[in-house]
């Protein structure tokens, strides 16, 4: 780009030394012209003194004054067509000096051809000449095409800080943000897209792409971080196990049978019979009633693995309610220090949905702005929606720093376009309106410097007396 931009620099400075070469040669035409003049006037001199006295007498005023009237038209005829200070003059304004303009248009011409480098080189001198949102969204264009999307995005970037409504640098923005694995800001650039022309068809398939590519993103992070929980569950459970008697197994009811032995028989007295009897009865009554206690055991056993089972999911999720709850608190401090002021309405819309649910972090990122800047960060990009859910922040903090406050909705007032957007207001948010207006800005604690102020705004609101 360089060695580019110093071609053009000496082929203009080429060209200035050829138009000094034709003003030194027509200087050199004109010194001949005067010379052939004065040749032409001898032959006509006549030899005679006495009739020379009297013509120049009678006639030489005349023929000096046709001579002079002569001269004075061919200088005239001469500065009119071959003068050079009007032929340099000319010719800089006709011959094709590089500028922001040409270069944009030489560049338009590269990317009809395919030929997306050249295009790039040229919107880059464009910009260097004197920057515009065009020719930054153009080169963003072309480096989508090179997919070099991480430069688009910086470009689109660029073209949104000198004009905020640009609708093709939101909509290639938002291109490459999809391709960066940006879903979430690529679908809020294409929302915000869209609120500038809802009808565009292109924008909104764009923004259902970008929508369907965060919301698959989200539940891919869920699911995993389910997967992971469930696995520490288990985890958690299997050492309360362990610590609990061990692995558990199913219990065996062996059925022993007991019968005469076999081999050498004795015959038995019938006394000693009853008593074996009754030994029998009572070791089978023994064994059934162990069987039985063990069985108890073994149930009360399992019981009790269950219920700690049980107890150790419920902490395992009082754990993590309670380090996401931590860690929400610690995100939120750290995005409250982090809060940088937005120069542009798209910046201060993201920021603040981003915070949507959260009226402090909201309220931050409002004060960061002074009341004077709302107009020059707006412009024309005000919604309804935004500006009653700003009053409603507004009113949140109104008794602590009425000034701050009031100041707010004063400033409010002169962002362009604020009569047709309050005109615009549905019944619903003109209630709401109201009601923050009697109850919160015209309270009985509002100082009456305050309260006059307030009610001079009132109509500008669209509230009446």
């Amino acid at each position: 780009m360089l060695l580019s931009r110093i071609g053009s620099v000496s082929e203009v400075k080429r060209r200035e030394h050829l138009r000094i070469m034709d003003f030194k040669g027509f200087l050199n035409d004109l010194q001949d012209w005067e010379l052939s003049r004065k040749h032409e006037e001898a032959p006509h001199t006549n030899k005679n003194p006495q009739k020379e006295n009297v013509a120049s007498q009678n006639t030489g005023l005349g023929a000096s004054r046709r001579d002079t009237l002569s001269f004075d038209n061919a200088r005239s005829n001469s500065r009119q067509y071959n003068d050079p200070f009007s032929r340099v003059t000319s010719s800089f304004v006709s011959e094709d000096i590089p500028d922001a303009v040409s270069e944009k248009d030489l560049g338009n011409e590269y990317f009809k051809q395919k030929k997306y480098k050249e295009a790039i080189d040229c919107y880059s001198r464009s910009i260097a000449f004197s920057p515009t949102a065009v020719a930054y969204a153009n080169r963003a264009m072309a480096y989508i095409k090179l997919r070099r999307f991480q430069e688009a995005e910086d470009d689109c970037t660029e073209a949104l800080n000198l004009d905020d409504r640009y609708i093709k640098a939101y909509s290639r923005r938002a291109t490459s943000r999809k391709e960066l694995a940006k879903f979430k800001e690529s679908m809020e650039d294409a929302e915000f897209a869209l609120r500038l022309e809802p009808n565009n068809q292109e924008i909104k398939k764009q923004h259902a792409d970008a929508k369907s590519l965060y919301d698959k993103a989200m539940l891919d992070k869920v699911s995993g971080a389910l997967k992971s929980t469930v696995k520490g569950t288990q985890k958690e459970v299997k050492l309360d196990t362990k610590k609990n008697g061990g692995s558990i197994h199913p219990i065996s009811h062996i059925t022993q049978k007991s019968g005469p032995a076999k081999g050498n028989e004795q015959q038995i007295p019938a006394k000693d019979s009853y008593l074996m009897e009754e030994v029998d009865s009572n070791k089978i009554r023994s064994r059934a009633q162990r069987q039985e206690a063990d069985g108890s055991s073994s149930s009360n056993n399992v019981q009790h693995v269950k219920r700690n089972q049980k107890g150790s999911k419920q902490h395992v999720q009082t754990s993590i309610q309670q380090l996401a709850s931590r860690a929400a608190s610690l995100a939120t401090a750290e995005a409250a220090k982090n809060i940088t002021p937005p120069t542009t309405a798209y910046q201060f819309e993201v920021s603040w949905r981003g915070f949507s649910g959260d009226r402090s972090l909201q309220t931050c990122l409002l004060k960061a702005i002074s009341p004077h800047e709302l107009p020059k960060i707006f412009k024309n990009a005000l919604s309804t929606a935004l500006l009653i859910d700003i009053i409603k922040c507004v009113a949140s903090f109104f008794n602590e720093q009425m000034d701050l406050a009031v100041s707010y909705m004063e400033h409010l007032t002169k962002v362009p376009r604020f009569d047709m957007i309050v005109m615009c207001l549905p019944s619903t948010d003109k209630d709401d309106l109201r009601k923050i207006w009697d109850e919160v800005f015209c309270g009985e604690a509002t100082p009456m410097e305050f309260a006059e102020i307030l009610d001079n705004l009132r109509s500008k609101y669209c509230l009446g007396q």
